[in-house]
C-alpha cells in the first residue's frame, strides 16, 4: 500500500493526491494553512516513499490504491483534491461513487477528455521531462510555473520528480496522459470544483473549461490569476480559499 500521512483534526478530511513529478509533500503550504482540519496526503504507488511498490501505476491502479488508503486510514466522510495528474485519479475514485465521498476539488486537473495538444509527439516529448535533475528545472522554470519560487521549494520540485520508479515516470506521459475518462466523469454525483491557474500552459483554463467542466454534473469553476501549473506551491493561500469556501469544516 502506499505511504500516507494522516493528521486528525475537524472534517470533512481532505484527501490531496499530488501531480506527476509530486509527493504528498507538494501539498505541505496548503496543509500548513489548514490549522485543526483533518487532513490526508499520499505518495502513490511509484512516487516519493512509494516509489519501491511494484507496478503497474496506471490511473486505474492509483485509484484503487486510493481507495485502499481510505479504508486503511478509516476516513468515512472526506473530499478529494486531486492536481494534474491526481486529479485524473480522483475523478476516477469519484466515478465509483464510494461511501463518505461528499465532493471533489479538481486543481489544474487533466481532463477527462485529452487535449487536443496530447498527440503521440508530445507523449514521447514528455515522457523525458524527469530525465535528469536539469530536464526537470527546465520543466519547472519554463512550463510548470508562472512565478517565482523560493529556492527550497524549486529544490523540492526536483527532489520529487527523480524520486520515481522508472515504469512509473513514463506511465503518465505515454499513457494516462492521453487515456479518455468522460465515461467515469459523467458517474460523478457529488459536487466538483474546477481549479484553474491563469497562466497554466499544462492544464490552461480553456482547456479544463472545455475538457472537463461539461462532464460533471454539479461544477464550480475559479480562475486563480497569475500563477501557473503548481498551484499548490504557486498560490497555496488562494487554494486554501478556494478549498475551504468549498468544503468548510462541520
Amino acid at each position: 500500500m502506499p505511504t500516507y500521512d494522516h493528521r486528525p483534526g475537524t472534517g470533512p478530511t481532505l484527501v490531496f493526491l499530488h501531480y506527476w513529478g509530486g509527493s504528498a509533500r507538494t501539498w505541505d503550504l496548503v496543509v500548513d494553512r489548514l490549522a485543526g482540519r483533518d487532513v490526508l496526503t499520499i505518495d502513490f504507488r511509484g512516487w516519493s516513499r512509494s516509489s519501491a511498490l511494484p507496478g503497474p501505476y496506471t490511473l486505474g491502479q492509483l485509484a484503487d490504491d486510493t481507495l485502499a488508503v481510505l479504508a486503511d486510514s478509516g476516513v468515512t466522510d472526506y473530499v478529494l483534491v486531486g492536481h494534474s495528474m491526481g486529479g485524473k485519479v480522483a475523478q476516477l475514485v469519484a466515478a465509483t461513487r464510494p461511501a463518505g465521498l461528499r465532493g471533489l476539488v479538481l486543481v489544474g486537473s487533466g481532463p477527462a477528455k485529452p487535449a487536443a495538444q496530447v498527440t503521440p509527439e508530445y507523449q514521447e516529448a514528455l515522457s523525458h521531462a524527469y530525465d535528469s535533475a536539469e530536464s526537470v528545472a527546465g520543466a519547472r522554470d519554463h512550463v510548470l510555473t508562472a512565478t517565482e519560487l523560493p529556492a527550497s521549494v524549486k529544490a523540492r520540485i526536483v527532489t520529487d520528480s527523480r524520486t520515481v520508479a522508472d515504469a512509473a515516470r513514463t506511465e503518465w506521459p505515454l499513457h494516462g496522459i492521453a487515456q479518455d475518462i468522460t465515461e467515469h466523469t459523467r458517474r460523478v454525483g457529488v459536487p466538483a470544483l474546477v481549479v484553474a491557474g491563469e497562466h497554466d500552459q499544462v492544464e490552461p483554463a480553456g482547456v479544463l473549461r472545455d475538457n472537463l467542466v461539461p462532464y460533471l454534473s454539479h461544477p464550480d469553476f475559479v480562475v486563480v490569476p497569475r500563477t501557473g501549473h503548481l498551484i499548490p506551491l504557486e498560490a497555496p493561500a488562494d487554494l486554501v480559499d478556494a478549498i475551504t469556501a468549498f468544503a468548510p469544516a462541520t
